[in-house]
């Protein structure tokens, strides 16, 4: 629906603010090298998505970035999927890291539930990630293995990290929040030779022994040879079946950092998004796309460089990680905070922002709506007189947080909520530091993205809710999927709708002012405090118990509503949804996948409504609960059981006059 009145403007820059600005310097280098002068935002964006090659070469010139060998052409092929950039190139991500080291300000501020403020100097950061790849090395990893982490937001994590992309192999982490099946779902896929894991983690005030878990890992990853133990203490040994290093021996070593050149398009990360059914997917993103993607994200984008201390709170299982990681690459000071955001209560990060001096603080939408709920003053607890910029992601931020953030901060705080996802490892819409920000509103679409609302013909919309989809191709959307030699999988995931233009699976509508407003997930993907999750993985691990048929979960998740995740299960004759059974079900999630995606409630139902061929229907269930009227959104002729949809109109009404009480 177009908006009916103009939103509240929040926040206007500076003069100072926009001269000082990244954006601002990148726009006169283009009108002083380029001939490029645009009188606006708006221009240099039509500009970066009509001209893509010129506009590409331009971040890579300004960047300056390292390549041992230069590109000979910017888009070698164009189409989506499958378009080649800038071939010829070699270089490697953690050139762009190291190429900013120095002794006047650290690389990395850490601090967790149980550690003081720490410090790691750049120097340190290389000597360590040397002697990591050194060991890696006399142990056989080779260019293109896998290399897999199950580790915290630590420096150690980052440590392995470079480590592992210096000599060309590929990395991938999970967090140790995730259960068995989680992380075994991940890393089966792409048989792991090596794995970094810690044999305990800290969260929310107690001490979680991983040894149990760890010996299942190891014991379950055929491909294993090497175990490296991180910092931690566990009561279970270590497993023998592989050979085992502790962390402290091989930093106690020191070698010299040898960083391996790769092709642009050499696998980086392999990372993962779910979808509705099967395994997650295991996305490939290359070293060249992630350099240049995180380069015009942190600086152009969110407006970080040098001078900067950068935070962003993830787990080392969200992409926020990988984006938290990439704030070296402009040579800001990133600040690691390991451990819950409200342990002991809603201001510890707050907080730690004033103790680590943040001048970028970012979390996840939920983030700041609890400190709303809470009633945190965070200019009370700490001195945030640095703090210039909040940034916010992982789900819609409202209205209510928007005034919340410009209330207790103050008026001259930046705020820059973005959106975007792990598939492509960047932000399709986010912040500009040189235009004003309206209440509920992103201030615009990325430089270089090709963002449109599509209705469901694929034509268009102005000032109205569509489809997000981006029109041409980015440097960091995936190479390919693990195991998907057709790209059939890669293909359906992105491309099934809208052939040749990628569906990215959120409502959005692009606002006459050149914004943007996500109203939430499109599709069927769950959206719980900032990490997305296939609903297949919750149906494994409820569907195992011998009590359950059947199950359907949706998450309701929509801008200016309160997340809320129902499970609906099928029972076996005789059996009664009690307190009990409940229960086992919550744990049986966090068990299998993680207490993050354990549902608000659980149902009793008869049926779960499916299609001709077997589908369970999650969208127009979805859309039945968000007050879609099911003839619109449920064809009978489709489904195996029709009548099925009845119960699920009435409890969607029920819910509604809930709220409304």
């Amino acid at each position: 629906m177009p908006e009916s009145t103009a939103p509240a403007l929040l926040w206007s820059p500076s003069p100072e603010r926009i001269k000082r600005s990244r954006l601002r310097h990148y726009m006169d280098w283009l009108a002083r090298e380029r001939g490029l002068d645009f009188p606006d935002y708006d221009a240099l964006w039509h500009w970066s998505v009509q001209d893509i090659e010129a506009f590409w070469a331009s971040i890579w010139d300004y960047f300056d970035i390292r390549a041992h060998k230069p590109y000979t052409k910017v888009l070698g092929r164009r189409e989506m999927p499958g378009a080649e950039w800038f071939t010829g190139a070699e270089l490697n991500f953690v050139d762009q890291v190291l190429r900013h080291e120095t002794a006047d300000r650290p690389a990395i501020l850490f601090a967790s539930e149980t550690t003081p403020l720490q410090q790691m100097s750049w120097a340190q950061l290389r000597e360590q990630a040397g002697a990591v790849a050194a060991h890696l090395r006399a142990a056989g990893v080779k260019h293109g293995d896998r290399v897999v982490a199950y580790a915290p937001n630590t420096p150690e994590t980052i440590i392995a990290f470079l480590a592992i992309v210096s000599i060309g192999a590929v990395w991938s982490v999970c967090s140790p929040d995730m259960g068995l099946n989680s992380v075994l779902d991940r890393f089966r896929q792409i048989e792991p030779v090596a794995l970094f894991a810690v044999p305990s983690c800290h969260y929310n005030g107690k001490e979680i022994d991983k040894g149990g878990v760890l010996a299942e890992l190891v014991a379950a990853l055929p491909s294993l040879k090497n175990l490296i133990l991180m910092p931690g203490r566990s009561s279970e040994p270590p497993p023998q079946i592989v050979q085992v290093d502790l962390w402290a021996d091989i930093v106690a070593r020191s070698a010299p950092l040898d960083v391996t050149p790769v092709p642009f398009d050499h696998p980086l990360w392999v990372v993962y998004s779910s979808g509705t059914t099967g395994l997650p997917k295991p996305i490939v993103h290359s070293h060249g796309g992630i350099v240049v993607e995180m380069l015009k994200m942190m600086a152009l984008h969110n407006d970080i460089g040098p001078d900067d201390v950068y935070h962003w709170y993830s787990s080392t299982g969200w992409i926020m990680w990988n984006a938290q990681v990439s704030g070296l690459a402009v040579g800001a000071t990133i600040a690691l905070y390991d451990g819950s955001p409200s342990s002991p209560d809603w201001t510890r990060l707050w907080r730690f922002a004033g103790e680590a001096k943040l001048t970028v603080f970012g979390g996840g939408a939920a983030f700041f709506a609890n400190c709303l709920k809470a009633g945190v003053k965070p200019r009370e607890v700490a001195d945030l007189s640095r703090l210039r910029t909040i940034g916010s992601t992982g789900s819609p931020l409202s209205e209510d947080a928007y005034a919340w953030i410009y209330r207790e901060l103050g008026p001259d705080i930046w705020l820059m909520p973005i959106s975007g996802g792990t598939d492509f490892a960047g932000a399709f819409v986010a912040g500009c530091a040189i235009l004003p920000v309206y209440t509920g509103e992103m201030q615009v679409r990325c430089l270089g993205a090709d963002i449109q609302a599509y209705d469901e013909a694929g034509k268009p919309l102005t000032d109205e809710v569509g489809e997000l989809v981006c029109v041409q191709p980015l440097p960091s959307m995936p190479l390919y999927l693990w195991n998907d030699p057709d790209g059939k999988r890669y293909r359906d995931s992105y491309f099934d709708v809208y052939p040749g233009v990628w569906r990215h699976g959120d409502w959005i509508r692009i606002t006459p002012r050149g914004g943007a407003v996500i109203y939430g997930r499109s599709d069927a993907t769950i959206n719980r405090y900032g990490l997305r999750l296939g609903t297949a993985e919750i149906y494994r691990a409820v569907e195992e118990l011998p009590e359950i048929l059947d199950s359907l979960v949706i998450d309701l998740e929509f801008l200016g509503r309160d997340s809320y995740m129902p499970l609906f299960v099928v029972l076996r004759p005789g059996i009664t949804l009690d307190a009990a059974l409940k229960d086992r079900i919550n744990q049986a999630i966090r068990k299998a996948v993680s207490a993050r995606f354990v549902p608000n409630d659980i149902f009793q139902v008869s049926e779960v409504p499916r299609t001709l061929s077997g589908k369970k229907l999650e969208v127009p269930v979805k859309k039945i609960l968000l007050g879609q009227p099911a003839e619109k959104v449920a064809n009978p002729g489709t489904m195996a059981n029709p009548a099925s949809i009845g119960w699920y109109v009435e409890f969607a009404r029920q819910h509604r006059e809930k709220g409304a009480a």
